[in-house]
C-alpha cells in the first residue's frame, strides 16, 4: 500500500499531488465513500440538489465533479438543464462516464482546473462543488473563479466537510476521522496516505463562518446551513 499523500490547507502547492492521488483511488471512490459516511452522503447531496436547482438554470457547471454524483443528481432532478462536469483528474471522468452512460443521462465531461477553468465569464447560471473545494490550493483564487464564470444572479452552492465542531459529537468525529477512517480507507483502496490526507485536508480547512466570510469577501451574499450534527455543511452564495 502506498502512503505518501499531498499537503493540506490553504495557499499549498498541491495540485499535481492532489491530481495524482485522486487517480489511483478512481476504482474504488464510490465504494469507500459510501462505506465510510454509511450512505448519508446522498441525503447531502439531494439538500445541496434543491439549493443549487431552486431557480431552475439553465447552465449549470459542477466543479471538481469527481466520479460525477453530484452532477448525476442534479441532471436526474433537473433534465432541461445543461450540466458540465469539470475535473482534473481524466481517471475520475471516465467513471462519471460510464456512470452516466448506464443511467442514461447526458452531461458533458470536461477536464479541466478550478483555479483556471476554461470558460468566458458569466457562463452559468448556477455552480456547485461539492466535496472539491477542499482541496483547492488556494480558497480565494478559487472562490473569485467561481464567481467569475458565474452570471449576475447566478447560485453558487458549496458542500463541504468543516471541521469537527466542540463538544462530545465532535470529539467523537474526531477520533473516527483520524483513527478509523484512515485504516479503513486504506485496507479498501489500497492507499494509505489518501485517506490520511482525508481527515487532516478537513480539520486544516476553514470553520463554516469563516468559509462564509471568504465567500462574502468575494462578493457572493451568502448563507450556510450545517447537516447531520455539523459533520457536513451547505454554503450557498448568490452573486447580486
Amino acid at each position: 500500500m502506498t502512503s505518501s499523500r499531498p499537503p493540506v490547507g490553504d495557499q499549498q502547492n498541491r495540485g499535481r499531488e492532489v491530481q495524482a492521488m485522486f487517480a489511483s483511488i478512481a476504482p474504488r471512490y464510490d465504494l469507500l465513500n459510501r462505506v465510510l459516511s454509511l450512505g448519508v452522503d446522498r441525503a447531502w447531496r439531494r439538500e445541496a440538489a434543491r439549493e443549487a436547482l431552486a431557480f431552475s438554470p439553465r447552465r449549470l457547471l459542477d466543479v471538481a465533479t469527481g466520479t460525477g454524483d453530484f452532477a448525476l443528481e442534479l441532471k436526474a432532478r433537473a433534465p432541461e438543464t445543461e450540466i458540465i462536469g469539470s475535473d482534473f483528474v481524466p481517471q475520475m471522468l471516465d467513471i462519471a462516464r460510464e456512470k452516466a452512460r448506464g443511467r442514461g443521462l447526458e452531461v458533458r465531461w470536461e477536464e479541466g482546473d478550478a483555479l483556471s477553468l476554461p470558460y468566458p465569464d458569466g457562463s452559468f447560471d448556477a455552480v456547485t462543488c461539492a466535496f472539491g473545494f477542499r482541496n483547492f490550493s488556494d480558497y480565494g483564487r478559487g472562490l473569485a473563479e467561481l464567481w467569475r464564470v458565474l452570471a449576475p444572479g447566478g447560485r453558487l452552492v458549496l458542500l463541504e466537510f468543516p471541521p469537527p465542531r466542540p463538544g462530545l459529537f465532535g470529539a467523537l468525529f474526531r477520533f473516527y476521522f483520524r483513527r478509523v477512517l484512515p485504516r479503513i480507507g486504506a485496507v479498501l483502496s489500497g492507499h494509505a496516505g489518501a485517506y490520511t490526507y482525508l481527515p487532516e485536508s478537513v480539520l486544516a480547512f476553514p470553520d463554516p463562518e469563516r468559509l462564509a466570510r471568504l465567500m462574502h469577501a468575494t462578493g457572493f451574499r451568502t448563507r450556510y446551513r450545517l447537516l447531520t450534527f455539523g459533520i457536513a455543511a451547505i454554503h450557498v452564495g448568490d452573486k447580486g
